[in-house]
Parts: C-alpha cells; sequence; structure tokens
C-alpha cells in the first residue's frame, strides 16, 4: 500500500497506464502536427484525432464532428457560456444556473453580467438538489441557456439532467452541463438526456491534465457560438491552435477506457466509500454527511466533523491525501459556496473534509484511511483545539 493513500480524485486522477502507453507514441515517433496534411507525420496525427474524437463521442452519445478539443473544462465552460451568449444576444440575454456550480462557470456568469446579461441563479436543497419547478418558473421569453452541473464536484449530488433537458426543449432553450466529475463515471448520453453542450475534463477520468472537450450540438438544434480564440480556424473555427495530439490521444484512450468499466467500477466504489463512510460515523459522533444519500456519485464522500476544523484533521492524518473542497479555490479563506448554499453553518463549512475514491483505491487503503481519519479527529478532540477560522481551508 502506498502512503499517502491519496482520496482525493475529485481534484485529480492518476494517468491510467493503458493511457500512458498510448500517449508516448505521439510525443516520439509520431509527432507530427494534425493539421499537416501533406506528409505521413501529419496524416498519423490527425488520424488519431479521429480516432481520439470517436472513442469520446462513443461514450456520450455524440457524433465525432461535435466535439471541440480545448484546454480542460474550464476553457469548455468559458466558450459554451461566452460563445452561446455572444451569439444569441439578439434572441435574449437570461442565462440560469445554480448557486452550487464549480466558480469555471460562476466566474464567466460574473462576466456576462457585467456585460449587460441578466444572470438566475437557483437555490438547492439542504442535499444540493434543484427544484424543477422553480427552475421552469425562472425562465423568461429573454432566456437563452440554462447551465446545470451533471455532478457537484463537492459534495456529489447529481441533478436531474435528462429532466432538465427535456424541460429546456419545450422552452426552445439552449441546455449546458459541466459535466467534469460526472463523465466516465455515471452514464451520460447527450441525445437522451437533450444535452445541446457539455463540458469534459480528461484528467478527471485518468487521463492527462491540459485537454478537456465540448460537445456542441450538432442538430435539432444546431447550436451556433462565437469563438474566444481567433487564429488559424482549428477545430471549425471555434477553437483556434494548434492541437495537443498526445494529450487528444489520452482523452480519447480515457474514455475508451471508462466506457468498458464504467459499470463495474460505479458498483466497486460505491461499495468501498459505503465502508468509508460506515467506519467514520460507527467510530465517532458529531459527523455529518453532506448531500444527496442516492443521487450521488458513487466514489464521493463530504463529512463534517463538528467542533474542528478541516486542516487540523488533515495534518493530523499525515499519510491521508484528502481535501477540505474544490482544488481550484486554493487561495480563498472563505467556508465553501457549496456547502453555505445547503445551509450548513460556517463553523461546520470549515470543519469539512471531501474523500473521493477512485479505480485505483482498494480495500486496504479505506480501512487505513478510516483509522486515519478516527485517529485524527479523537487526538484534537481530546485536545480540545479550537477553530481558527482566520486559516484557510486546505485544497
Amino acid at each position: 500500500m502506498k502512503r499517502p493513500v491519496y482520496l482525493d480524485n475529485h481534484a485529480t486522477t492518476p494517468v491510467d497506464p493503458q493511457v500512458l502507453e498510448a500517449m508516448l507514441p505521439y510525443y516520439r515517433e509520431r509527432f507530427g502536427n494534425a493539421a499537416s496534411r501533406q506528409h505521413a507525420l501529419g496524416w498519423m496525427a490527425e488520424e488519431a484525432v479521429d480516432q481520439a474524437r470517436q472513442q469520446i463521442a462513443t461514450l456520450l452519445g455524440a457524433k465525432p464532428r461535435e466535439l471541440i478539443f480545448t484546454s480542460g473544462a474550464t476553457e469548455s465552460n468559458n466558450l459554451a457560456l461566452f460563445g452561446v451568449a455572444r451569439r444569441y444576444r439578439p434572441k435574449g440575454n437570461h442565462l440560469i444556473s445554480v448557486v452550487t456550480e464549480h466558480k469555471a462557470l460562476l466566474d464567466p456568469l460574473a462576466a456576462l453580467e457585467k456585460e449587460g446579461f441578466q444572470v438566475t441563479l437557483l437555490p438547492v436543497d439542504r442535499h444540493g438538489g434543484l427544484d424543477l419547478g422553480r427552475l421552469a418558473k425562472a425562465m423568461t421569453k429573454e432566456t437563452i441557456l440554462i447551465s446545470v452541473m451533471a455532478a457537484n464536484n463537492e459534495i456529489g449530488t447529481i441533478h436531474p439532467i435528462q429532466e432538465i433537458g427535456t424541460l429546456a426543449k419545450e422552452k426552445g432553450v439552449l441546455f449546458h452541463t459541466d459535466a467534469a466529475q460526472a463523465v466516465g463515471k455515471i452514464q451520460l448520453d447527450v441525445e437522451e438526456m437533450g444535452i445541446d453542450l457539455l463540458s469534459g475534463s480528461a484528467h478527471k477520468l485518468y487521463g492527462p491534465k491540459g485537454v478537456g472537450v465540448l460537445f456542441i450540438r450538432g442538430r435539432d438544434p444546431h447550436v451556433q457560438m462565437a469563438p474566444l480564440f481567433y487564429g488559424g480556424g482549428h477545430e471549425r473555427g471555434l477553437r483556434s491552435g494548434t492541437l495537443a495530439v498526445p494529450l487528444i490521444v489520452g482523452l480519447g484512450k480515457a474514455c475508451q477506457i471508462a466506457q468498458e468499466k464504467m459499470a463495474s467500477e460505479e458498483s466497486h466504489l460505491q461499495k468501498l466509500r459505503d465502508k468509508l463512510q460506515a467506519g467514520i460515523v460507527s467510530q465517532l459522533d458529531g459527523v455529518v454527511i453532506n448531500g444527496a444519500s442516492k443521487q450521488r456519485l458513487p466514489h464521493n464522500l463530504s463529512a463534517s466533523f463538528a467542533g474542528l476544523e478541516a486542516q487540523a484533521i488533515m495534518m493530523e492524518m499525515r499519510e491521508g491525501a484528502v481535501s477540505s473542497g474544490s482544488a481550484c479555490t486554493t487561495a480563498s479563506p472563505q467556508p465553501s459556496h457549496v456547502l453555505r448554499a445547503l445551509g450548513i453553518g460556517e463553523e461546520l463549512a470549515h470543519a469539512t473534509l471531501r474523500f473521493g475514491l477512485g479505480r485505483f483505491t482498494t480495500e486496504a487503503e479505506i480501512y487505513f484511511a478510516i483509522e486515519q481519519v478516527v485517529h485524527a479527529v479523537k487526538t484534537l478532540r481530546a485536545r480540545s483545539v479550537p477553530l481558527r477560522r482566520s486559516t484557510p481551508p486546505a485544497e
């Protein structure tokens, strides 16, 4: 068993050995530019990109030509929001999202507000769930886009994506989902679920960092976009720049593996997660489990430990790699906006750990993590360690 035990797979995942093996030739022997169509190295690179598109499309139920490669889900989210908002502004200026979205979506929405767009952020219930009736009432004749993440990156709550897609179609509104935490973990089908735009990132599903994808529906409706980048006309003019062929190959291979393993991994991870939760709750008082109990990512556990601070627990654990929330808000001393949206008080929010299990997590590691958490919490409570509200949460 390697130490520290890694249970922060929401932040990032290790590259699957099969993914790395698939990528390596495109750094060395097959290093051509996919846009160089005058020689064999360019043809090989282009063929590899095409194969990756097919692998990703198969996982998502999309068509290969509907996929645009980006640097990651943050860029995909920005392209989806700014691209749609600016292109469809003559039709309307209203966008709808949810208060528990990732900052990679909330921050672009705030920027769009400064451009004159109207943004509605819907509340959630104490489990992080969205009220579809409230969503329906929020739509107006000016609404051009609904953006709701498939699954929350902190508490694991899965939103009713298919129902949202149906509602959006009834109203003639485009529907985008940030699926960075969901792709390869739960079943997603853009056709069945009525998704018009979908953001994904390779490093969340055992692929390399630095590459992502944006699905853009090609028909019924044909979604039109305004690009963020200009120069060269790559990716149908929507994302200019030389394609990162090795990274794209890695993303494609990661999606192929996810397609093959998803069902078995979902069941296995849920069992391990339940053992982790039971082991902690059975030995400690004052533990609050956050998020939905059933509509939840199989590898997610968010737990608050009353009377303590997350950073103190993590420091005491020493050989366990977990987090106190999103890895994308490291500099913020504020408690998680997701937990506060659930109605959780500031002190309990500061006392929250996020456990993210993964493909390579073993049962032995789960039992070791339980020992680490229980020992840390009992030790700190015995010392009566007070909350240090001025200390930013570790990410």
